[in-house]
């Protein structure tokens, strides 16, 4: 996975000047590399710490920001890279060095640069994830759901403040319909941004894993989950930096040492104990994957 990144990577060097519709379609590249868009999206946020799109955005102003110190046309500067007018032109400089391209030429700065990033695995050999691979038969997920938006790091409040809307004996009752792997109740992240972009919505459900077949009652949401393979990360610790740790360890760690690739579909982290305050817990984090 690293050297497809890398590839990616001297692709948009050599395409920051194109049409952004015509020069990076990540789909078709993704292909030839042999993985999917998916895949690679979701690792190059992972590892970068940025969504591809703003890593692309971000380098395209630096190439260009020369351009406009020197003094070209800024109309000519807008098409080369790929903006049908200055105003559309101007509006992505801004985003990037928090200033227009005009007081950009007259003052010289201030501008941000982002630098051309090359990924390197390293190897460190004195950590160990519990993993285990299975293949699992369709089943659903069952419970309550609400949108809201990804936060990488800490307690989520959107969902904290969500999970106290739901009376304490509702929490009861979706235990006792817990008939499938994995154990509930279940924490599970559906419809995420492939970028990983902080702030875009998720679904995010409260429930337990039913058969395929079960029926769930009106008041209920589902989110049906199709066959597939899951890789399953079994962590113990403070929670939920632990979890949090978990989920980053597996895009920089074991993902690109292991011959699988993540696939579309639903997150579910499973609480098998935990403190009664819930500050250290053992979870279990299931990730749709399929080999490479």
């Amino acid at each position: 996975m690293i050297a497809e990144l890398n590839t990616l990577i001297d692709i948009i060097e050599t395409s920051l000047s194109a049409d952004p519709a015509e020069a990076i379609e990540i789909s078709s590249l993704a292909a030839r590399l042999g993985t999917t868009e998916y895949h690679l999206r979701r690792m190059f946020s992972s590892l970068a710490g940025m969504p591809l799109s703003e890593y692309v955005r971000g380098r395209r102003m630096t190439i260009a920001s020369a351009e406009v110190i020197a003094g070209e046309d800024l109309l000519s500067v807008a098409v080369r890279y790929g903006y049908g007018s200055t105003e559309a032109f101007g509006r992505a400089f801004r985003s990037v060095h928090g200033i227009g391209p005009s007081e950009a030429r007259r003052n010289g700065g201030p501008l941000h640069s982002q630098q051309s990033i090359r990924f390197r695995l390293t190897i460190e050999g004195n950590t160990t994830m519990d993993t285990r691979i299975i293949d699992r038969p369709a089943f659903s997920l069952i419970g309550h759901s609400a949108r809201v938006p990804l936060i990488h790091e800490g307690v989520n409040p959107h969902i904290r403040d969500f999970l106290e809307t739901i009376p304490v004996d509702e929490h009861h009752r979706l235990k006792s319909l817990s008939e499938s792997e994995p154990a509930g109740p279940l924490q599970v992240t559906d419809g995420v941004d492939p970028d990983y972009r902080e702030g875009t919505e998720l679904t995010y459900l409260h429930g337990v894993a039913v058969l395929a077949t079960a029926s769930a009652s009106a008041d209920l949401d589902v989110i049906d989950v199709p066959a597939g393979t899951c890789a399953i990360f079994t962590a113990s610790g403070a929670y939920p930096a632990m979890l949090q740790e978990t989920w980053a360890a597996t895009a920089a760690e074991w993902l690109p040492s292991n011959p699988w690739r993540l696939r579309p579909g639903p997150s579910i982290v499973s609480v098998l104990e935990r403190a009664e305050d819930f500050s250290t817990a053992t979870t279990e984090l299931w990730l749709p994957v399929e080999r490479e």
